[in-house]
């Protein structure tokens, strides 16, 4: 049984210190071509976590935290590092799911009633468009917060200032790992039954992991700006300019 414990136990594979350092797509499909029997793994104790649907939030937190070490190339031992997250956040994610779940059936349903009623009265259309903008912000909302939880203990309020300002500094990345998802999700829709092991291998954990690259940068940006809220302090857009000097230069460097 020893192979059998080490497949879960074991460190992943890392990469070579001399390797150049990739960005962007380049980034996301190699880490994808390296860590690829690790969200396996993951995305089958995602499935066991969430058996009993009150535990979903949890388990997606501990997903996202295993995530956010593959998208930081930190060493990760699979079962240990998923259940202690788990564990830990177990009391955290429940509250913050439920509202946000609820929060997103509010909107998804006012979407719905204006868009059955914009067929026959056109000035439902602008009510309908700000139902489309704001159940968008919420999801991205929700992307940046989980990532944010599991990165930082932060209290309640904070974490979600911190999430809506990194929403409205970047959003576009989180749309395209949304978008990601529904593809993922479309694709098994569209060329089942052949894709019937899709949601059972990597349809979880390859969307989280696409949220968690796509949300990363925002979320250490928003992380390093501790009084970007202190009206007294130097403004945002300044700060955010310094942090990407200090890039340049390191990157010259």
């Amino acid at each position: 049984m020893q192979w059998l414990r080490e497949m879960w136990t074991k460190e992943g594979p890392g990469i070579p210190k001399d390797a150049p350092k990739r960005t962007g797509l380049a980034l996301f499909a190699e880490i994808l071509v390296r860590e690829w029997w690790e969200m396996v793994k993951l995305n089958i104790l995602f499935i066991l976590a969430s058996l009993f649907v009150v535990t979903l939030p949890a388990a997606l937190a501990a997903m996202a935290r295993v995530s956010v070490a593959l998208v930081e190339d930190r060493n990760t031992y699979l079962l240990r590092d998923f259940t202690e997250a788990f564990l830990r956040y177990f009391w955290r994610a429940t509250p913050w799911g439920l509202a946000l779940a609820g929060v997103l059936a509010i909107c998804i349903q006012a979407i719905r009633t204006y868009a059955a009623g914009a067929r026959d009265n056109l000035m439902l259309a602008a009510p309908l468009a700000i139902a489309l903008v704001a159940t968008a912000f919420v999801a991205v909302l929700a992307c940046h917060l989980v990532v944010l939880m599991v990165m930082r203990d932060l209290p309640a309020l904070r974490l979600l200032r911190r999430a809506a300002l990194a929403s409205v500094i970047r959003p576009l990345p989180a749309l395209a790992a949304l978008a990601f998802n529904a593809t993922l999700w479309l694709a098994h829709i569209l060329f089942y039954p052949v894709s019937v092991f899709m949601p059972a291998t990597f349809n979880f954990s390859l969307g989280m992991f696409a949220v968690a690259f796509g949300v990363h940068r925002a979320v250490v940006l928003v992380l390093d700006l501790p009084e970007a809220m202190q009206p007294c302090k130097p403004t945002l857009h300044k700060i955010i300019d310094q942090r990407r000097s200090r890039e340049g230069e390191q990157a010259c460097i």
